[in-house]
């Protein structure tokens, strides 16, 4: 399901306009974002997580090559489902 099918689905439901849901949306996920640039996790009791990650620096190989190359740490933003959202598709 992509952005405009999720609005449209949640203006039906809400009998908010397509346009409207669709701001919702945006708000939503900026709202998320912004709480992941601060190293915060946003969490939705039964629905799920989303937290920062950490990866460390590792080793790696060029797979055209087969060279050997260092990538560096990075940051990333996992999610964790709960429990409402795992029952949903058991």
């Amino acid at each position: 399901m992509r952005k405009p099918e999720l609005a449209a689905a949640i203006a039906e439901r809400t009998g908010l306009t397509r346009e409207k849901a669709s701001e919702v949306i945006t708000a939503f996920t900026d709202q998320v974002s912004a709480a992941a640039a601060r190293g915060e996790d946003t969490t939705l009791i039964g629905f799920g997580t989303f937290n920062i990650r950490a990866r460390e620096a590792r080793d790696g190989r060029n797979p055209q090559t087969g060279a050997s190359i260092r990538i560096p740490a990075s940051k990333t933003v996992g999610f964790k489902a709960g429990k409402a959202l795992k029952d949903a598709f058991r």
